[in-house]
């Protein structure tokens, strides 16, 4: 199948930046055949479209979303750290069956497609089973992992395993998982936080994650407290930790990062760790990740928007904009983190955050076939005095009017092929109600409808 785009405002985001403003763009089967301005023969296509006033971009990559965590969209607002954890999420993920899994990472996809995002990875949810089966009907890439904790207060009993059996499980899901789907789902070692882990899982999942030739996805110096427990702990904080085990390497992607210190930033740098910017989510009480010094140091940084009861909207676009922000706020500086930067972040450094900087995350022969079309021409997003920056600051969820993923149309002018979009609103609805209500979940009476 030969598929030719004509006549759009290609932005490549190959590492010279290209942008055509009059280009084609060619794909056959999953591969992208031709990017420029140079002519194509209509008569070798099987299909041919006009984008004459849209832009092709590469498909978003999100690089930290908790797909376990969609059907939780509100559960837990203006509560503090403690309440989130303890009465809200985990009980509610505990809750969880294999099918709610699937429920939830399918409605995740969907909010997903829908904003332009083809890969995700997953930090660790319930049931990668679940997830799978949801990743591969939706149509999108995933990196997968489990929830992974062998130490910790306050653990619901389902998840009070120790380090051979979070290991193992792990491993029994790489070799049931991993590669499937045309090979758009890859499984990956997870550690949720060094609260909960023990040295001892750190460095084997570190060794096996070597082995397997996968990433580690970690919650990594994500909150105040954490840097203190650790330093009151060990005498040092999380990454100098990290670090000091033989942790830190270019497999780990490592989400958060809002408390570094300078020498940190620099052990990142040295040892290729990459970065996953949740800005929405880390404003709500994490504080401001040091991503204008991580980019300076030429550290890999891409973009995430964590989970849905951390951030509520898990729309990539969104956050570019949020991106766009924040930091030109606390900085008091309008030059850091600029429109360029934060699609790069949000394309070709999340391949390259997923190790997968030679397959996607951007627009160029060889390349998988991964690309959304944008159009503009709504009251939020004209005029485009600046494209690029438009596409940072102005531009909508709503404007992405198709997305594609291995070559296949997974929504075609806003409308999700790959599943039944309304039906899914519907089973959603009725099985978070259904897990709130195992989970034993009381919610304070102004949440309560009258």
């Amino acid at each position: 199948m030969r598929t030719l785009l004509k006549h759009a405002m290609i932005v490549t985001m190959d590492d010279k930046g290209q942008v055509y403003t009059d280009g084609n763009l060619l794909f056959e089967d999953d591969r992208i055949l031709q990017a420029g301005t140079a002519p194509v023969d209509e008569n070798t296509c099987d299909e041919v479209l006009d984008l004459t006033g849209k832009l092709i971009l590469p498909g978003l990559v999100n690089t930290h979303v908790h797909t376990s965590q969609q059907l939780a969209r509100g559960l837990a607002d203006d509560v503090d750290l403690l309440i989130w954890l303890h009465d809200r999420i985990w009980p509610y993920e505990s809750s969880m069956t294999e099918e709610d899994s699937y429920i939830s990472t399918l409605f995740c996809a969907a909010e997903q497609i829908k904003a332009g995002v083809t890969a995700i990875a997953e930090p660790g949810g319930q049931f990668v089973s679940g997830m799978a089966k949801a990743i591969e009907e939706a149509g999108i890439r995933a990196k997968l992992a489990n929830s992974v904790m062998d130490c910790g207060e306050g653990l619901p009993k389902a998840w009070q395993h120790s380090t051979e059996e979070e290991l193992n499980r792990q491993e029994e899901d790489i070799q049931r998982f991993h590669g499937t789907a045309d090979g758009r789902i890859e499984v990956w070692f997870g550690i949720r936080t060094i609260f909960n882990a023990t040295d001892e899982l750190l460095l084997r999942t570190k060794e096996l994650a070597d082995r397997y030739s996968v990433g580690i996805h970690m919650h990594v110096a994500e909150a105040k407290s954490e840097v203190e427990y650790v330093k009151e702990r060990l005498g040092v904080q999380t990454v100098t930790h990290l670090k000091d085990l033989g942790f830190l390497g270019p497999n780990l992607l490592a989400a958060h990062t809002v408390w570094l210190t300078d020498g940190e930033v620099e052990m990142f740098r040295e040892h290729g760790v990459k970065v996953s910017h949740n800005p929405a989510s880390a404003m709500r009480v994490l504080g401001f990740a040091r991503v204008p010094r991580m980019l300076q140091e030429g550290i890999c940084v891409a973009i995430g928007t964590d989970g849905a009861p951390t951030n509520n909207r898990m729309d990539m676009v969104d956050e570019m904009w949020v991106t766009s922000l924040i930091h030109k706020g606390w900085r008091l500086d309008p030059t850091v983190v600029k429109a360029q930067e934060i699609l790069r972040m949000a394309t070709a450094n999340g391949a390259k955050a997923l190790q997968d900087g030679l397959l996607y995350g951007s627009l160029e022969p060889g390349k998988k076939a991964d690309l959304i079309i944008i159009n503009p021409d709504s009251v939020g997003m004209q005029p485009m005095h600046d494209p690029i920056a438009n596409l940072v600051t102005s531009m909508h969820s709503t404007n992405v009017e198709s997305t594609i993923c291995n070559g296949k149309w997974l929504m075609r002018d806003r409308k999700i092929l790959t599943f039944d979009e309304k039906a899914l609103i519907q089973e959603a609805k009725l099985r978070a109600e259904s897990i709130r209500s195992r989970a034993g979940i009381r919610m304070p009476e102004r949440f309560l409808m009258k």
